[in-house]
């Protein structure tokens, strides 16, 4: 098996922090990828450093607030905007997460997980052909970190992501990461989860460190990528082949040098595991 998508290499997540370093040393960086919400405004210095950058650089959007599997009705307003930015800089895919993130009327600020059940699957289907409909484009969504479960749970986190992707051809950005913290917390098994995704629906993948205490763990994306994860990722791409990769963080910035060693140790391991994959084949 073998994913279909084109890949873009490796990338990191476009932050402020770095901004004025990445147009002054244009980094041996593939691509970037964007936090949507923050530049669905009208002007400023962010619009002005994305624009700069994605004269430079292939860019992916990616968004927080999306809320696909929430029980209010979709916000149209921020699917007009999450358009006009794509229109803008014309980004290779746009993605979110499968979660549900605001009430009846307020942003939670948090991804939370839904509960895996048929009644689920196709409110969020509906949902997803909805946001398709505007985008005129493949939703691509994101596997979350969680602490908590469904009693309700029909079918098994992947098998959801599984039946969800055939019935609106939306893709997957599987979050490796993600995953290891869940099937700590959850007690599954996480190559079972990974192997177990359509490989032909995964447009993405991401990679972040996280916080482990021991008895549970919380993603944090303030951390290095730990060992398990990184030998989860060549795994991964073992059984995928090139996929494009991310590496985030979004808390206790280091040196930009710093995270750019992060990102040539993410191609080295990933140009390792693709070598062991070809000698398979």
């Amino acid at each position: 098996m073998s994913a279909s998508l084109p890949s873009l290499g490796y990338g990191l997540g476009l932050r402020s922090e770095y901004y004025q370093q990445i147009l002054e040393q244009s980094p041996a960086v593939d691509w970037f990828e964007v936090i949507s919400e923050n530049y669905l405004v009208q002007g400023g210095k962010a619009l002005y450093y994305l624009d700069a950058i994605a004269e430079r650089y292939p860019l992916v959007m990616h968004g927080v607030s999306l809320s696909i599997g929430g029980p209010h009705a979709l916000d149209t307003d921020y699917l007009k905007q999450l358009k006009q930015l794509a229109e803008r800089i014309q980004p290779a895919w746009v993605s979110d997460h499968l979660c549900w993130s605001r009430g009846s009327a307020h942003q939670l600020h948090d991804l939370l997980p839904l509960p895996y059940t048929e009644e689920s699957l196709y409110h969020v289907a509906g949902r997803v052909r909805q946001v398709q409909d505007v985008l005129q484009r493949p939703l691509v969504l994101e596997n979350v970190s969680s602490y908590v479960r469904s009693k309700a749970d029909e079918f098994t986190e992947w098998e959801f992501l599984n039946a969800l992707a055939h019935l609106t051809g939306c893709q997957l950005l599987l979050d490796v990461n993600n995953v290891y913290v869940s099937s700590r917390n959850h007690g599954f098994d996480a190559w079972t989860f990974i192997r177990n995704l359509p490989p032909d629906s995964i447009r993405q993948l991401h990679l972040a460190g996280h916080m482990d205490y021991g008895d549970y763990v919380v993603d944090t994306h303030d951390h290095p990528v730990c060992d398990p994860v990184w030998a989860l990722y060549q795994q991964t791409l073992e059984h995928l082949g090139p996929v494009s990769t991310l590496l985030e963080r979004d808390d206790h910035f280091p040196p930009f040098e710093e995270l750019l060693t992060e990102l040539g140790k993410a191609r080295e391991l990933g140009a390792s595991a693709l070598a062991r994959r070809s000698l398979c084949a």
